[in-house]
């Protein structure tokens, strides 16, 4: 599809995967191997103010430091420092303002809408990209949700200027939604809760089926394939959506 591509790691998943070094040096390797041509960029997704420096250590291209839970100001200054590190580095750095909702790692949001005066304070400390909620939600959407708020996008967008947006908690967003989104500002969106959904549906299909029970179906290359496609396809769909195709 010749698309750029951005690999997110949560610090779950970091830990799940041994540490960011061995997430780094696989990827690197992988790229290698496998001939990759496409810009791969390699995210800490919301990262902790130490979670940050590790991924800068073990080798990531681009760090998401959410600070959101923390009172501005300090929020502010730990974000300062680290756009001095990363200028010196050539990494791109995600900063965060307003809570997302749902929960990421443990932390809980209520899918608050960001305050665009505190976004202009964190957009202009020279960070890369700016999530703001906008009442969006990790995980699941709740059938009572009113949906993203593109008033403060709106408003978010006028104060930060052509600073690139980030839309969080992209699984199960309406397409129309997720289009003007794009068209008021959003450059990166998250999607992960869907491929997980896909991948377990492909994977229970499989067993329900009784191929793991067929020759050496149990094997976990061949038990697991189905719903790795499954995500590749769901990928595929994002990629066609967000307008990322034929770009790299």
């Amino acid at each position: 599809m010749n698309s750029p591509v951005i690999l997110g790691v949560s610090c779950g998943a970091g830990k799940y995967m041994t540490g960011f070094k061995t997430v780094a040096s696989m990827v690197s390797s992988m790229i290698d191997d496998l001939k990759i041509t496409v810009p791969v960029a390699l995210h800490l997704d919301h990262g902790t103010y130490e979670a940050c420096y590790d991924c800068i250590d073990a080798g990531f291209s681009s760090i998401m430091f959410d600070g959101s839970h923390y009172p501005i100001e300090e929020n502010i200054e730990k974000t300062k420092e680290l756009v001095k590190i990363c200028k010196e580095k050539g990494l791109s750095l995600e900063a965060e303002v307003g809570s997302i909702g749902g929960e990421e790692d443990g932390v809980i949001g209520m899918g608050e809408c960001a305050d665009p005066n505190e976004c202009k304070s964190i957009a202009d400390l020279g960070v890369t990209m700016l999530a703001a909620g906008i009442g969006n939600i990790h995980g699941k959407y709740p059938a009572n949700w009113p949906g993203l708020s593109f008033e403060t996008l709106a408003a978010v967008k006028e104060k930060v200027g052509n600073m690139p947006l980030v839309l969080h908690g992209g699984t199960g967003i309406p397409e129309d939604m997720i289009k003007k989104a794009i068209s008021l500002g959003v450059a990166k969106i998250n999607v992960n809760t869907e491929c997980q959904l896909a991948f377990a549906a492909a994977t229970r299909k499989y067993i329900e089926e009784g191929k793991d029970l067929e020759g050496k179906g149990f094997d976990p290359r061949k038990l697991l394939a189905p719903g790795s496609e499954a995500i590749k396809e769901t990928v595929r769909e994002k990629i066609n959506l967000f307008g990322s195709a034929g770009k790299a």
